[in-house]
């Protein structure tokens, strides 16, 4: 068996009143390819540097084999301090390093050595970050989101490099192809608690699914025997009191174990305000142009992008993909050429830095702005209530945004720009620190959207599924469109013989979605009738439209009572109480409709 480089055991840590890390484990050997996964906030970040030495845990042990070198990748790396991107990918030689391979790396990442880091965009500073981390070749090597901010070849070329390495990798990432090519075994955090399969990433996800399953049967079982409490306890016998008080107290108990799963497995609920219909044209360009220091960024594109296009911007880093976004929603004037922008047009932009954020203020003020309540769909929804929806808890609510992880910032971005009424959102590199869970249902989200998406990414997939049109840095300012997603574009690339793709887009709008296979449920007894109906679904028929009614007036009461102002702060576990009822009758309505539709279209087809 070999020995193992490092051993995390049983470590613990706390962020105030937060149990970031509650048990977690991790054992890195020789050559190990390890990706680290979970929700954003999880605590992986904090894990990984834990296991380099960044950080000390609260609790636990932390075991390094003499002699082990160990490198680590930060998420957000600090180039201050440093008067060129080599002086700073030098920074960490030891004795017997070879001095030139700072500098070959720099060059291979398309860097030249003498550039000033405090002038770098994202990718260049990732990139330079990158190069410091491989100057040598450590035993163990820990990558907070390597892939971050880099372009498609980049994100290639280090694939290549780390699979050649001798180094043991413990990867954090978001990009599945990525963790897909590179891991040979998986560790899930969830709840402070690590999990292990000795499988890759591609694995891991059915894996998981089956987990969330068996857990979700468990709660059934939990939730049956709270009912047969209940039902004790209502029916029971006042003489004796002292048993009831013990049931009392073991009914509690279940009731808060209860609760605890159902954080467990918490979901993003994300959601589009959607503004005023656009009219049919969004934006129109006529022969644009725009240099900088006499090197062409757009030369001479026209293009037509009409209501429901979802178009993504792709090419290198430095190629101009914000500046040809900024251009085409008039934030930046064109050299020459003109741009004409729809009349009814409402945009709402994520910018690639989060660079809006103010990191002073809390979480609660960059949502609400000083205030309670959200405008979320026309509706007054209390900010707590909205920060759920995104995964966050009550009482990170005074949490400053500084003390917030890289994706848990990118969720606060999407909780603001998703609650802003919009009819065009403008997506500069939104996958950027989300977590997989989030990213399946951003792309959805997306897909759903009835207004217009430029969205610049680097995630083939993410384009594949998104994207109804796809327009390309061909290289010397010039700039051509393709219909369909990223895989479309490159076949139709390789068609080097037939017709030059037009500039103009407008695609037919496709889903983007897998197709997915659902059986409807048995409602009782069948009974052969010419309208393909049961007796039971022609009782469900007439009677769910009432049972839909009494729904919607209790989702619309619980809504009231969380944007009563300052609720939360006087009575929390009222709070608590109606936003477990709220997610409950919402649940309830929404299987309520579904079973309304099926069965309509049932009738109608009979």
């Amino acid at each position: 068996m070999i020995p193992p480089l490092l051993i995390l055991r049983n470590i613990t840590l706390s962020l105030g009143d937060t149990n970031l890390l509650s048990g977690a484990e991790l054992i890195v050997s020789k050559r190990d390819r390890i990706c680290l996964v979970g929700r954003n906030g999880s605590g992986k970040s904090t894990l990984l540097k834990i296991a380099a030495g960044q950080v000390e845990a609260d609790d636990g042990e932390r075991y390094v084999e003499p002699g082990a070198t160990l490198r680590y990748l930060p998420q957000e790396p600090n180039l201050t301090g440093y008067e060129t991107t080599r002086a700073y990918a030098e920074g960490e030689l030891a004795p017997g390093d070879d001095p030139h391979r700072a500098q070959y790396l720099l060059e291979q990442l398309g860097l030249t050595g003498e550039e000033n880091p405090l002038t770098l965009s994202g990718g260049e500073a990732r990139r330079c970050a990158i190069a410091r981390t491989l100057t040598s070749e450590p035993d163990i090597l820990f990558l907070d989101e390597p892939t971050n901010h880099l372009d498609l070849p980049a994100i290639e070329w280090l694939e290549n490099e780390l699979k050649n390495s001798r180094s043991a990798l413990v990867l954090v990432s978001h990009d599945r192809r990525f963790l897909e090519n590179l891991s040979r075994r998986t560790v899930w955090l969830n709840m402070g608690v690590t999990q292990q399969i000795e499988k890759s990433f591609t694995a891991f996800e059915p894996w998981r699914d089956k987990w969330f399953e068996q857990e979700e049967l468990n709660r059934h079982k939990l939730d049956r025997k709270i009912a047969s409490e209940l039902h004790w306890l209502n029916r029971g016998v006042t003489a004796r009191r002292k048993r009831n008080q013990g049931r009392l107290r073991a009914l509690n108990a279940l009731r808060a174990e209860r609760r605890s799963q159902k954080a467990f497995i918490g979901d993003v609920k994300l959601t589009t305000t959607e503004g005023n219909r656009a009219g049919k044209l969004v934006i129109e360009t006529s022969s644009i142009g725009k240099t900088y220091d006499d090197a062409p960024i757009v030369r001479d594109l026209s293009i037509r992008i009409q209501s429901g296009d979802r178009i993504g911007i792709v090419g290198p880093n430095g190629a101009g993909k914000t500046t040809l976004l900024n251009l085409l929603t008039g934030l930046l004037t064109p050299d020459e050429g003109s741009v004409r922008l729809g009349p009814t047009l409402q945009m709402v932009t994520l910018d690639q830095r989060r660079e809006s954020l103010d990191a002073n203020i809390s979480l609660q003020d960059a949502l609400a702005g000083g205030g309670q309540n959200v405008e979320v769909g026309g509706q007054s929804r209390h900010v707590i209530s909205y920060m759920k929806d995104f995964l966050f808890q009550p009482e990170q609510a005074r949490t400053a945004v500084s003390a917030l992880s890289g994706g848990e910032r990118g969720r606060l971005m999407l909780a603001r720009a998703l609650a802003r009424p919009s009819n065009l959102l403008v997506l500069d590199e939104p996958t950027n620190d989300l977590d997989l869970e989030t990213l399946d249902l951003l792309q959805e989200m997306l897909s759903d959207f009835d207004g217009t998406v430029l969205l610049v990414s680097h995630d083939r997939d993410f384009l594949d599924r998104v994207v109804t049109a796809v327009v390309v840095a061909e290289g010397d300012g010039k700039w051509v469109a393709y219909a369909g997603g990223y895989s479309d574009m490159i076949t139709q690339r390789g068609h080097k013989d037939g017709p030059e793709p037009k500039t103009t887009v407008s695609t037919k709008k496709s889903s983007g979605k897998r197709p997915v296979s659902k059986k409807p449920k048995k409602t009782g007894q069948s009974f052969s009738n010419n309208s393909g109906l049961t007796f039971t679904d022609k009782h469900l028929l007439k009677t769910l439209p009432g049972k839909i009614e009494t729904l919607q007036k209790c989702v619309d009461e619980y809504n009231a009572t969380l944007a009563i102002e300052g609720l939360y702060e006087r009575d929390p576990q009222a709070f608590s109480l109606t936003t477990d009822k709220l997610t409950e009758a919402a649940t309830a309505l929404a299987e309520a409709e579904e079973q309304w539709l099926t069965l309509e279209m049932k009738r109608e087809e009979g």
